[in-house]
């Protein structure tokens, strides 16, 4: 039930008879254009720092949270000796 590559091959020159061959060249530079511009964008928010990291305020409180977390650890491994 499915297609062959005969079928494919006609379609294909069908198509390339209605379009030609200039066109569908076009399209295809078109979308492999779009699918680069895709993929970059992708990468670049995955790389691109959050909000949370530019904001100083939040940097403020992780640096805060840090220091009262390892107090805590220190005055604990103190009582346990």
């Amino acid at each position: 039930m499915g297609i062959s590559i005969w079928q494919l091959l006609i379609v294909l020159g069908i198509v390339a008879l209605l379009f030609g061959t200039k066109k569908l060249r076009g399209v295809g530079t078109d979308l492999g254009s779009a699918i680069k511009g895709f993929k970059s964008a992708m990468k670049e928010e995955e790389t691109k720092p959050t909000l949370e990291d530019k904001d100083p305020a939040s940097l403020q409180q992780k640096s805060e949270s840090a220091e009262t977390d390892s107090k805590a650890q220190n005055e604990h491994s103190k009582s346990g000796q």
